[in-house]
């Protein structure tokens, strides 16, 4: 939508309608907007793909206000807020169309449901309690054009409930294995597959798991090959680097 503005901008130049002056000062300003509290980085769907994301932890409800008007100046649909809280959607929701899980805390203002990629994004968890870190990569994904596939509660405690799912595995154009405890998912997934496997620790479990110090360790050192790792909890950096991963050769149109 960024390059479209521009070409815009530009073709106003070439009919008459806009002097070059006035092109140079929109231009300008183009590449962020200084709003005080935040730049926004407004070239940033341009140069990677995906308009500017925002980490709501520790931003007020009234600065998300700010950072959303301005981001919908450039891009009107598929803003994602990860990390909202319950009581700053309720004050966006009366502001904006938002789209807000509560499980994930992940916010989507002006959805559209839109496929951009072919292939399709396994994402698959060891246990429920890893689902809200999972719905994170999960709806990062889809609102970056992908198809997602969910796998929930396939841990190696019970691995027949993993090993009935081959043909999803088989199928899948790259993974995302969410995991806490000691994170074995990871390495059995990358074991079955023949594609990209992101492994995302979650701080689910017990004392020595070290708030899923754990299980970075043992997905780091996976004995499986093709399998990479994000940090702990990170389930928007997971879904954003599979959404890569699928499109590459380029977006469906």
């Amino acid at each position: 939508m960024e390059s479209q503005h521009m070409l815009s901008i530009l073709q106003k130049v070439q009919e008459g309608a806009l002097d070059i002056h006035t092109a140079y000062e929109k231009l300008k300003i183009s590449p962020f907007e200084d709003l005080g509290y935040a730049k926004i980085d407004h070239h940033r769907q341009i140069r990677q793909g995906a308009p500017e994301v925002i980490y709501g932890t520790g931003k007020t409800a009234e600065q998300m206000e700010g950072i959303l008007h301005s981001l919908l100046s450039h891009c009107p649909e598929n803003i994602l807020i990860t990390r909202l809280s319950e009581e700053s959607a309720a004050y966006l929701s009366q502001r904006f169309s938002l789209s807000y899980e509560k499980l994930s805390h992940t916010g989507v203002v002006n959805r559209r449901e839109r496929l951009t990629a072919s292939g399709t994004i396994l994402v698959a968890t060891g246990g429920t309690s890893d689902i809200p870190v999972a719905e994170e990569a999960a709806l990062t994904a889809e609102v970056m054009g992908n198809r997602v596939t969910r796998l929930y509660d396939v841990g190696v405690a019970g691995i027949h409930r993993l090993l009935s799912h081959v043909d999803s595995i088989s199928k899948a154009t790259v993974i995302v294995a969410v995991a806490g405890m000691e994170g074995a998912l990871a390495s059995v997934i990358g074991g079955l597959s023949d594609c990209p496997v992101i492994a995302v620790p979650t701080s689910v479990g017990y004392g020595a798991n070290f708030q899923g110090l754990s299980a970075l360790l043992s997905m780091l050192n996976s004995c499986a090959s093709g399998v990479s790792v994000v940090n702990i909890d990170n389930g928007f950096g997971a879904g954003y680097l599979a959404s890569m991963i699928n499109h590459i050769g380029g977006n469906n149109t």
